[in-house]
């Protein structure tokens, strides 16, 4: 179990913006991105049928179309299905999400987490990145209403469709690993207590951040590291806010996170330190941690996060959030 034997390094590229995620992003942007990130030695490219409803995952496929298979590692999402029919983007019901991708391709999406739609959802991923196999698949956002009254319905329906084919393609040798892509701690926990089927990995987005880290360090964290099953951080960057953006949670962020956020650059400015590079080390500290997949829309993005992740940060830094609380007393940092 655990994906930490394959993944090459430990910064991947996550690729939700290409999917137009807050704005339009043209195509010769997009496409220069990723080869930023392959020039700059990026090999792991995470990518998924909702972003963009399919748009991440072509324009992925595209720009990959010429690198060597054996070269890089993919993974994708099942969840979502993408139909032929057409409907207005920015009418979608996402929840939390909503607006997201409103930017992006009109196809309809529908979620459904059967052993059928999985299949399918698989298929349609390797025709859109124009690829004959993927190494890891993630369920995507399974449970995502976890108190709502109809999240252990879905839960279940995963559980005994998208989880048991994925873990039936994992051990006939079609992926090469499978667990949960999510924004919610509890699900993986509920899956982490499942005697089969058992996962490799979890793709935890925003939920092990500088802004927010308690509960997933409390017992998600120390129970995958008991049980091999290795955590991909999502979100470093708390969805743009801690990278100089101005959301979080998807959201325009509230005035609570910016001030915090105003604490966090205070201290990094006067220990001379970049906020990227905090948030990002401090992702790739805990034990649990295989690998960040920032997101990028900009070529310029890529060469930051590179930078960011060979920062030097002095100890001193750590101390003095602690200090302030502004991490968990508990939570571990790079070590010099």
């Amino acid at each position: 179990m655990g994906i930490k034997s394959f993944l090459p390094g430990s910064l991947g590229f996550g690729t939700a913006p290409l999917g137009n995620m807050f704005r339009d992003i043209p195509d010769d942007e997009a496409s220069a991105t990723v080869h930023a990130a392959w020039d700059h030695g990026i090999r792991y490219f995470d990518t998924a049928p909702f972003y963009g409803a399919g748009l991440s995952e072509i324009r992925l496929g595209e720009a990959l179309a010429d690198r060597p298979r054996d070269e890089y590692v993919l993974s994708t999402k099942v969840g979502r299905v993408i139909l032929d029919e057409l409907e207005d983007p920015a009418s979608r019901e996402l929840g939390e999400k909503g607006g997201l991708f409103e930017h992006g391709r009109p196809n309809k999406m529908i979620n459904d987490y059967s052993a059928d739609a999985t299949l399918r959802s698989i298929e349609d991923s390797l025709r859109r990145l124009r690829t004959d196999r993927l190494d890891i698949v993630w369920v995507h956002d399974v449970a995502q209403d976890f108190y709502g009254d109809e999240w252990l319905a879905q839960y279940e329906t995963a559980r005994t469709g998208a989880f048991r084919v994925l873990q039936r393609l994992r051990d006939e040798g079609v992926i090469r690993a499978w667990g949960l892509g999510v924004n919610r701690v509890e699900p993986l926990e509920l899956t982490l207590d499942l005697d089969e089927p058992r996962p490799d990995a979890f793709l935890l987005a925003g939920r092990y951040t500088l802004l927010d880290h308690d509960r997933a360090l409390e017992r998600l964290l120390p129970a995958a590291v008991a049980q091999d099953v290795d955590i991909v951080v999502g979100g470093p960057y708390s969805s743009g806010i801690l990278a100089g953006g101005r959301h979080f949670e998807y959201q325009e962020a509230p005035a609570a996170i910016v001030a915090k956020v105003e604490r966090l650059k205070a201290l990094a400015a006067e220990h001379g330190v970049g906020i990227k590079a905090a948030a990002l080390q401090f992702a790739l500290a805990h034990p649990a941690t295989a690998a960040a997949v920032p997101g990028a829309t900009r070529p310029s993005r890529i060469a930051e996060d590179v930078a960011a992740l060979r920062e030097t940060v002095p100890a001193a830094f750590w101390a003095a959030l602690r200090e302030e609380k502004l991490i968990a007393p508990t939570a571990p940092v790079p070590a010099l």
